[in-house]
């Protein structure tokens, strides 16, 4: 964990840079590979899925299928206790998610021209969930929830086997209760091929959700420019704490743990004022960190954090610039101004706001945009699960009021059918 003392943003810059982005030559390594894994999933279908399935998992499976009496079982083989916390996390996603719901609007933007806008759920949706070091129960909840409050028609999730070739029950529990049966064990960058191409066992769908690991970022970035529509490039997990010395050190460790603790491409960066809180944090870590049972896997990642420390007129374009999945603000009431934060995924306000409470039960989407992309990209909300259809209607007198606009603009661009378009109907009055 380094401590970098009053850089230049240049210089922060080049200190953030992201795991997944550090090695030019793995990178394409890992593209090359996707890119053969998905034109392998394209021509053979099921039998690669399998084949790859034993590749990568080692795993030898006779049907990528979630067996309906499975799902049926799965409930049985959860604790109460993990079942009645997965409902209350649902219930929470829920309310923060119908809460986005648009009233239709229907505007007269002259008189007797009638515009409106109506969302349409997206009618066949692909989740992916990462299996790994983890079962993401939470990320079922996350994708599952709007794809059901949206209305979705065709709602399929994909998610690795375990060493047993199951999938986790909490996950099949979570997924039942958005109404999701079609359920496959299988992971990777062939799950995003099998989502894209169709398989004889899984459909192809019109949009893909879900995080993953650099290759499953990988691949939705390469089906992206095939013409599939992606949530956005959700890769390995990172977190940006802002802190000033009012701040608790071990509140701020536990944040960055938790990070940490994702995977070991995960990055954790802390912003501050001096350098003794920035060592009395690197303290913390210490004391925590080996208390966690992912230990081993925090290391790895931890060799990717960083502790810079700058005056009160820097971290905001540090901030910005690097366009944190997750930003928490562990600072003094007052001593920041949120509408200056201009790039995030999703911020945390506040001591007693970690950035966990968002991973699972508070109710926003922990679905982020990774990697810088939060410059560009929102997480995933309701709207992720639907498009937009605009509509008009005009009545004579509104045709009358927009002959000028739109005959004059025709003619100028040298569209004589557009003009006349409008011009046969008045004719006809």
């Amino acid at each position: 964990m380094r401590i970098l003392v009053d850089p230049s943003l240049e210089e922060a810059r080049e200190a953030m840079l992201r795991p997944s982005g550090s090695d030019q030559d793995q990178e394409s390594k890992i593209k090359t590979d996707v890119l053969n894994i998905l034109e392998e999933v394209k021509t053979k279908g099921d039998q690669a899925l399998l084949d790859l399935t034993t590749r990568f998992d080692g795993i030898e499976l006779d049907d990528i299928r979630v067996a309906p009496q499975t799902l049926d079982d799965a409930e049985s083989l959860v604790d109460e206790d993990l079942k009645k916390a997965i409902r209350i996390a649902k219930d929470n996603i829920a309310a923060f998610h119908d809460s986005q719901r648009e009233e239709i609007r229907r505007i007269e933007t002259m008189p007797g021209v009638f515009c409106w806008r109506e969302s349409r759920p997206i009618e066949k949706v692909g989740l992916y969930i990462p299996g790994g070091t983890a079962p993401l129960i939470s990320t079922v909840l996350m994708l599952g929830v709007p794809a059901q409050l949206a209305g979705c028609e065709t709602i399929i999730l994909c998610s690795p086997p375990d060493k047993t070739g199951e999938i986790h029950p909490a996950i099949l529990y979570a997924a039942s209760l958005c109404g999701i049966d079609q359920i496959y064990k299988v992971g990777g960058a062939q799950a995003i091929g099998a989502m894209t191409y169709g398989t004889e066992t899984v459909p192809a769908v019109h949009k893909i959700f879900g995080p993953g690991n650099q290759y499953v970022t990988a691949a939705k970035m390469a089906v992206q420019s095939r013409g599939m529509a992606i949530d956005m490039p959700a890769g390995p997990s990172e977190v940006l704490v802002w802190a000033d010395d009012y701040a608790r050190p071990d509140f701020v460790a536990a944040d960055l743990l938790a990070q940490a603790e994702h995977g070991a491409d995960s990055q954790a960066i802390l912003v501050c004022e001096s350098e003794q809180f920035a060592e009395n944090v690197k303290e913390e870590v210490m004391v925590q960190k080996a208390k966690l049972e992912r230990e081993e896997i925090v290391d790895k990642s931890l060799k990717y954090s960083l502790f810079i420390v700058c005056d009160k007129s820097k971290p905001l374009d540090v901030i910005n610039d690097y366009a944190p999945e997750h930003l928490i603000i562990q600072r003094e009431d007052h001593s920041y101004d949120l509408a200056k934060i201009k790039n995030a995924g999703s911020v945390f306000v506040g001591p007693f706001t970690p950035e966990s409470a968002g991973d699972y039960a508070s109710g926003t989407n922990h679905t982020l945009p990774t990697n810088g992309y939060a410059k560009m990209y929102s997480g995933v909300s309701l709207d992720s699960f639907v498009k937009k259809i605009t509509f008009q209607e005009i009545d004579v007198k509104g045709l009358q009021a927009l002959d000028f606009a739109v005959s004059t603009l025709a003619s100028a661009e040298g569209l004589d059918g557009h003009r006349e378009a409008v011009k046969v109907r008045l004719r006809s009055l």
